[in-house]
């Protein structure tokens, strides 16, 4: 598989200068850092939550954590992880388990956690577990430029 085709389009759409970068099969995003040889903490990571006000992607760097609590009180929502079957549904076009953290593309709402705002580029998950996509970090944050920046995770 290649880059998703809803992530591509929303890319391009965007006039978003990007690379793929291709590594060894891995699922989890702290080895797919290791095997591409990308420093974790530029990897960002889509988490998809859901509560009865709808979704959220909180994006984040691979090494860190999401701590749903902070981010609920920040919200003043009552968000929950959601399931394999249910992100399956919603990311159609991607591979189980690599969601892009580009809401934007999949009309999703997306909590940015702050530590990535400051990085000079970013990777994230092409929508397989094979390829990633790189972008300058200004880059990235206009793909997100509708997002809540907040601090979320440790």
């Amino acid at each position: 598989m290649s880059i998703a085709n809803t992530l591509k389009r929303y890319l391009d759409q965007s006039c978003i200068a990007y690379e793929t970068v291709p590594h060894p099969f891995s699922v989890s995003s702290q080895l797919i850092a290791e095997v591409a040889h990308v420093p974790g903490h530029r990897l960002a990571k889509g988490v998809l939550l859901r509560d009865d006000l709808g979704y959220l992607l909180a994006v984040l760097p691979s090494p860190l954590h999401i701590v749903v609590e902070t981010l609920n009180e920040q919200l003043d929502r009552n968000l929950e992880l959601v399931d394999e079957d249910e992100i399956a549904s919603l990311f159609p076009d991607c591979d189980a388990g690599a969601v892009p953290p580009v809401g934007g593309a999949y009309q999703l709402e997306v909590a940015l956690e702050v530590s990535l705002l400051d990085e000079p580029d970013i990777y994230f998950e092409a929508g397989d577990h094979v390829e990633l996509v790189r972008v300058g970090g200004t880059d990235f944050q206009t793909l997100l430029k509708g997002a809540r920046r907040l601090c979320f995770a440790c």
